[in-house]
């Protein structure tokens, strides 16, 4: 009994110690996921609490149980429409680029730990993937706000590049242990690996998303049963020799982009499930390992974490995208920069310990050293380096609370409550307000008072007003309430003008006095900047013509709408 009570309180002292020390990455700056790795490591036998923990098969298990759970969250934040710019490079990323990173990286460690081709190869396939904890933690956490090119591209790699790292990781144990099979039993792995995880991800995870839009149960119930189904199909592909990994992140996917009013359930649920697996899964893998021991490998360990992070992950986004995709120079090197290694190659490197291999302490403590550098130097530089590259597009208010009404099975009304910053809206009656058709003001608080707003009632800074509507009117409605920061930042990005994506590129030339090639002048505005940037556009994009930036400032779907003019 003292056992099981001593277990509760020192994991729920490690867990509540986790949540607050996350107040620690937001004041100095230091990645979350290494805070949550510190913690283990102090909490572990040669720390300060002194937790003998080296159960390698536990470990293992409690990895897949809190990455699945990671990326079936990640599937559901992901929205569809980001795979019409991100999915082609990602899957290139996620096979091709695995592949070279995990050659180079090998070949390197071969050579400053004196091993095998083999084991150095062996040593590249463990931390040749990015991890979706990380990935998905430092994005959304660090409030940088990336193109849509960019941020979509590093998501869906990091979501569905498992599958060749654990490829590449179990054929080079099974050829270490000697127990590899033929060149075709190898070939039908990789593809079973794919072709299963993709199939049964796509198809339950659609069929899941239906149950959950017809199902009716208490709110309650909902994450649960999402949870339940994501783990049913991590199993099952499993079972039949495919990416469980992949599966479950096609799995949240087909689930979140099935619109219904189970997701406004699901969401808050899941986004505290993944939390507590990254806290769980990091402070695990913290306390297995021993610093005293992994001091011995620490120099040559950095070497590779630094050959992997200066020489490897950049070339192999440089030969895995660039050749085949319009990306420009500056996003190419965001995204070979964010090449972050999280649970994935620590998780990996407990393979070679189960499966028997020799020295098999060495790919673990490497593994955890490269991950350490990784969250040290990229993940602490993210913030710096995206708006070095100038790959951030600026934030635009957004409802400080928003919530479903309840009132319509799909595309329901929500109430938007946003705070009046905007010094254009200061006096201003709400009847002159221009507010999208569908919208209208339900309450408006001043000074902790509740007013009934009239047409005639006018606006104050500070006054809350909500808002009720729905998710098609957040564009205009955010637009409205702009504070004066954000509509100078948006200003100093897109410009101080605007023009309609539909303008024709003749009537412009001819009021700034700007030469078209004969092509060029039957075109719009939208067509033009679309063939610059070279298919696919997003917010953000930027055509330098004439000495004058033309900004894509708005877009609906693959169209552009709007576009800005900015002068430097």
């Amino acid at each position: 009994m003292d056992a099981i009570n001593t277990l509760f309180l020192l994991s729920g002292f490690l867990i509540a110690l986790s949540v607050l020390a996350s107040r620690l990455s937001t004041l100095v700056g230091v990645p979350l996921l290494l805070i949550f790795l510190g913690l283990g490591m102090l909490a572990g036998e040669e720390g300060l609490l002194g937790i003998q923990f080296d159960d390698y098969s536990l470990a293992f298990i409690i990895g897949h149980l809190a990455l699945a759970m990671i990326l079936l969250d990640g599937g559901l934040r992901t929205r569809l429409k980001t795979f019409r710019v991100g999915f082609r490079p990602a899957l290139s990323l996620a096979t091709l680029g695995v592949f070279i990173t995990s050659g180079l990286v090998g070949l390197f460690a071969m050579w400053i730990f004196d091993l095998s081709l083999l084991q150095g190869l062996l040593v590249g396939a463990i931390v040749g993937s990015t991890d979706a904890a990380a990935v998905f933690s430092m994005l959304s956490g660090r409030g940088v706000n990336l193109n849509e090119r960019v941020g979509a591209t590093l998501e869906i790699e990091s979501g569905t590049n498992d599958p060749m790292a654990i490829f590449l990781t179990l054929v080079l144990v099974e050829m270490l242990v000697g127990e590899v099979g033929g060149i075709l039993d190898t070939g039908l792995f990789l593809v079973t690996q794919f072709g299963l995880g993709l199939v049964i991800g796509v198809g339950v995870g659609w069929l899941s998303g239906r149950l959950l839009r017809w199902v009716d149960l208490a709110p309650g119930l909902y994450s649960l049963l999402a949870l339940a189904l994501g783990f049913c199909v991590f199993g099952l592909t499993s079972l039949l020799g495919g990416s469980g990994f992949l599966a479950i992140y096609l799995t949240g996917l087909m689930i979140g982009n099935q619109p219904g009013r189970h997701l406004n359930f699901i969401l808050p649920v899941h986004d505290g499930l993944a939390w507590l697996s990254q806290i769980g899964l990091f402070l695990v893998l913290g306390l297995l390992v021993t610093p005293s021991e992994m001091i011995e490998y620490a120099l040559p360990a950095s070497l590779v974490a630094l050959a992997l992070i200066f020489v490897a992950r950049p070339l192999a986004v440089l030969i895995a995208i660039k050749p085949f995709f319009k990306f420009r120079w500056r996003e190419t090197g965001f995204i070979a920069w964010v090449g972050l290694r999280g649970a994935v190659p620590i998780v990996l490197a407990i393979f070679p310990v189960i499966g028997g291999v020799e020295n098999a302490s060495l790919y673990f403590n490497v593994a955890f050293a490269v991950v350490l550098m990784s969250l040290l130097i990229q993940g602490g530089s993210l913030s710096w380096m995206a708006r070095w590259m100038k790959v951030m597009v600026p934030t635009s208010v957004t409802p400080n609370r928003r919530g479903p009404l309840g009132i319509l099975p799909e595309n329901d009304y929500e109430m938007f409550v946003y705070v009046v910053e905007n010094a254009d809206l200061e006096d201003v009656p709400i009847r002159l307000l221009r507010f999208p058709s569908g919208a209208l003001i339900s309450a408006l608080f001043r000074e902790h008072a509740m007013l009934h707003p009239k047409g005639s009632t006018r606006l104050q800074r500070g006054d809350v007003i909500c808002v009720i509507g729905r998710t098609d009117d957040l564009p205009a409605l955010n637009r409205l309430f702009n504070g004066d920061a954000k509509l100078k930042q948006e200003r100093a990005f897109f410009g101080t003008f605007t023009f309609d994506g539909e303008a024709r590129m003749q009537d412009i030339a001819d009021a700034y006095g700007l030469t078209l090639s004969p092509g060029e002048k039957d075109m719009s505005l939208a067509e033009f900047v679309s063939l610059r940037v070279g298919g696919h556009p997003v917010v953000g994009d930027d055509v330098d013509w004439h000495g004058i930036h033309w900004v894509v400032s708005e877009m609906e779907g693959n169209t552009v709408t709007r576009v800005g003019l900015r002068l430097y």
